[in-house]
This record gives C-alpha cells, structure tokens and sequence, in this order.
C-alpha cells in the first residue's frame, strides 16, 4: 500500500483568532523514495525532549523515514518543568528538533506546533511563527475527505493540571521514577533475552482510579468536539494512545514517544489509524534497522 499525497501551497484559513483550519490539497501523489513512508497527515506528541525518558533514537528514526504534507506537533515537546529543575540536553535531542526543521526545509512539510502543558511558555506568544514552524493554541484539521478535527494538548481537559498544579507537578516526578525504573528493568530483561514490557503502562491500566479517569478525560474531549460540531479530536497529555468512536466523535490520541513511541496518520484517502513505531523491535536501533531493511530489498 502506498501512502502518498502532494504538498499544499495554499494559504492557512482562519475559523476565528485562535482556531486555525489547515486542509492539504488533493491530487495525484508524487514518487516516494524506496524505504520512505509518505502521508497526507502526521500527529505525534509528547516527546518530553530534556528528560531522560525521551526515546529520541526511536524518534529520530521515524522522522528519517516519514514524509507527510503537514506534521502536528501535539504538545509536550520540550520539557520546561524537567529542565528548570536540571538541565539535561543530549545532541540525540538536538538532532530530533533539526529533523523536524529539515522535512520543512528539504521536503515543504507545514509544521504546526501546539504547545502543551510542559511547554506552555509559548502560550504567552500565539499564534506565533517560529523558524517556519506555526505555533498556535489549538486548530483544526480537515482530512481529505472533508471530516473536521479539533487537534488539541488535553491538559485543558486535565482537571488535576488546571485546579491542583502542585499535584501535577507531583505527579510528573512520580512518572519520571517510574520510567527511570522501568529502564534498568527492561535492560534486564534484554540481557535475559525477552522483549521490552512497559512497567508505567501495567500500573496505569491496573489502577481503578487512572483508568476511569482516562474515560473521563476522552469523553471529556469527545463533548467538546461534539459541541463545536466537529468530527472528532486529536489530543495527546495522557501518554495513552487510542481511537474509539464516543457518541460518534472519533477520539484520537497520538499516544508519545516516552513508552508508546507512537504517532497518528492519514493516507492519501484520509484513512486515519495509529502506527506503533518499531513494534516487535523495540530494541532495535536505527543503524540495526537499515542492516535489515538493506538485507530484506
């Protein structure tokens, strides 16, 4: 199957001040270069960069091999909270944030940037356009064939990040330990020949108390869709990826690149679906990936 679109020249719509409405245009798709994924539309969020947890080889691979028309940066990209406390910045997350400027500059890709709650300090500027990148609150997206989404952080929908930043802030430390544990765990089970197993995501499914708040928080988002009239929503925060039909709003979360490593796609007919990057190699790394894809052509 082949995932191909052609790249936008048009000019941004306006729905009001803060909501933008951005629909590529249709046409025949353009050659693909062998071993690239190409796709009208890519959501991915929530990379955490400046945190030890940002799984940015497995990022980095992925947008080696991914071409879209325009890429949704759904939030969370860089961790202020983490890096006020301590500063931690590899060149492996430098060089996520020039891949993502060069499918702008190499490829035409529209880049549009909305911020979250660890990266809320550009909230003070929008809409703001920063190195080509459009930086704004919220828009939304209409797919090609002609449905219409609320792409959004979450955290608005967030009742512990917008009545109780403290316990947030807490929180977001509680995680960090459960992930730095979760890496020493599965280093292990590596050494002992068996897959990676996510340790953050067992507790988070095992918990009565964060299970129905992920319910409460998707259908939160649904509603809000629903009362704009719109088809469905886009979001990230929760680090849960998922698509579900509530009330027939199509809920879409493009999960994250700290556990999940996952994104969100529309192809060329604006099928929409989540792509699990590296699922059942989540140990391999990109110069291991090109061995096999080079011994495979």
């Amino acid at each position: 199957m082949s995932f191909d679109d052609v790249l936008d020249t048009r000019p941004a719509r306006y729905d009001d001040r803060f909501t933008r409405v951005y629909a590529p245009s249709g046409g025949p798709p353009p050659a693909t270069p062998r071993g690239f994924h190409r796709y009208r539309s890519v959501w991915i969020s929530d990379f955490h960069l400046g945190t030890r947890g940002c799984r940015a080889e497995r990022l980095l691979d992925f947008l080696a091999t991914v071409r879209c028309d325009t890429l949704y940066l759904v939030g969370d990209i860089i961790d202020a909270w983490a890096l006020k406390k301590a500063w931690y910045w590899p060149a492996s997350h430098s060089a996520v944030i020039q891949a993502v400027l060069a499918l702008h500059r190499d490829h035409g890709t529209r880049i549009v940037y909305v911020p979250g709650n660890h990266d809320e300090m550009l909230r003070d500027y929008l809409p703001l356009d920063l190195a080509s990148i459009e930086i704004c609150n919220e828009c939304v997206h209409e797919t090609a064939d002609g449905k219409r989404y609320l792409v959004i952080h979450g955290d608005a929908f967030d009742a512990v990040c917008t009545e109780a930043r403290w316990l947030a802030v807490l929180g977001d430390y509680a995680y960090r330990g459960v992930i730095v544990g979760n890496s020493w765990f599965n280093a292990m089970r590596r050494r002992l020949g068996y897959p990676y197993w996510s340790l953050s995501a067992f507790l988070k499914y095992q918990v009565k108390n964060a299970v129905a708040f992920i319910g409460r928080f998707e259908e939160a988002l649904a509603d809000e869709a629903n009362r704009r009239g719109l088809d469905g929503i886009v979001c990230g925060h929760i680090h849960t990826p998922s698509r579900r039909s509530i009330d027939g709003i199509d809920y879409c979360n493009d999960g994250d690149w700290v556990e999940s490593c996952t994104a969100l796609t529309e192809d060329f007919a604006g099928r929409m679906e989540l792509l699990y990057w590296g699922r059942g190699t989540d140990d391999e790394m990109p110069a291991d990936r090109e061995r096999r894809r080079a011994a495979s052509a």
